[in-house]
């Protein structure tokens, strides 16, 4: 089973750009809305031993226990193909299945860079189908993405109201999660009392204005608090144009090597370490350059054990994984720089 766990990043990888199946089955009724008091909702709490618990090699630890913060981390879409006539548009939390694959990759491969920042919960949701972000799914791609952005926002109100206190907060998203933290930073921080305690927002995958908060501004550097930092990520050689099918203007973007906006490249030795399919192995040092062009984050072909099949250009699943000690180190820093604010 573990051989399977380390290579379903890969795998992942790799079909990143397939088109999904269309579910067959009707919009309405919904899968059951979670309770999130049960355990079984959570796909990670400080609370119990699970896959944002882990950590690469042996040179990295699990700090949660110690930490200071608390990092609400919501997942991509895994929830991705049809697979009877009968399939929703939202997932149901009661699929075993898909719950362990939600485990063994995003989890384990995402929420775990942020297990030295803070106490990492992630809750489960009715996760959209795949298809919404595809033409063939928008005709109903609101009503789906509104049923799972219900659960993300009765997860926050649990999480804040049962275990987070006053506790310093970072949101970290990717893809669909990305989607739906974008709006939890609307409803819950921008401009309310929730926001004097956001360390970071980490709106990874998904293209985000930069004037999209009123009270939230772009990240300028690698110690801000109070910011938010977004990137999606291509191979250099892409053809289209800087920021092709957005419809979002002003698209933010932060270099995760140099933290900063600007578009020079921040050169492979800055990269603290890669992780790509075989996780237990270690980060990988040096592993891409990164530079800002336009709308997109820009990257060398990465080199790996099986890239000769690793041929697209969008590195969408990767977004993380890419820069993965980076961003680990990154978090704690504006954890410290939060609790230690330098004078003005």
């Amino acid at each position: 089973m573990r051989s399977v766990i380390l290579v379903l990043p890969l795998l992942l990888f790799v079909a990143c750009g397939n088109k999904p199946s269309l579910p067959k089955g009707n919009l309405f009724p919904v899968p059951e809305a979670p309770d999130y008091s049960l355990p079984e909702n959570w796909a990670a709490t400080p609370f119990a031993q699970d896959e944002a618990d882990r950590t690469p090699g042996n040179e990295l630890a699990d700090k949660q226990s110690t930490a200071t913060a608390d990092v609400f981390f919501l997942h991509p879409t895994i929830y991705r193909k049809a697979v009877t006539g009968n399939d929703l548009w939202n997932a149901n939390l009661a699929d075993e299945k898909l719950n362990e694959a939600v485990d063994e990759s995003t989890i384990l491969n995402q929420a775990s860079i942020f297990n030295a920042a803070g106490r990492v919960f992630a809750p489960r949701y009715r996760q959209a189908n795949l298809a919404v972000y595809y033409p063939e799914g928008r005709s109903v791609s609101k009503r789906a993405l509104d049923t799972a952005y219900a659960d993300i926002l009765n997860a926050f109100d649990y999480f804040i109201e049962t275990w987070n206190g006053d506790r310093p907060i970072i949101i970290a998203s990717h893809s669909q999660g990305t989607t739906h933290a974008k709006r939890l930073l609307s409803d819950r921080f921008d401009g309310k009392k929730l926001g004097g305690r956001l360390v970071a927002a980490y709106l990874v995958g998904m293209p985000v204005s930069a004037d999209a908060y009123a009270t939230i501004p772009v990240c300028e550097d690698a110690v801000q608090t109070g910011c938010f930092v977004s990137w999606r990520t291509y191979r250099e050689d892409i053809e289209a144009k800087p920021g092709y099918r957005d419809t979002v203007s002003n698209i933010a973007v932060v270099n995760p090597l140099s933290w900063t906006t600007g578009e020079t490249r921040a050169p492979a030795s800055l990269n603290n370490g890669g992780v790509l399919q075989n996780y237990d192995k270690g980060p990988i040092p040096e592993l891409v350059w990164a530079q800002r062009r336009g709308g997109i984050l820009v990257t060398n072909k990465p080199s790996f054990f099986g890239d000769i099949f690793f041929t697209t250009k969008n590195y969408h699943i990767a977004d993380y994984n890419l820069f993965w000690v980076n961003v680990r180190e990154n978090a704690v820093e504006r954890a410290e720089a939060f609790r230690n604010p330098s004078p003005n």
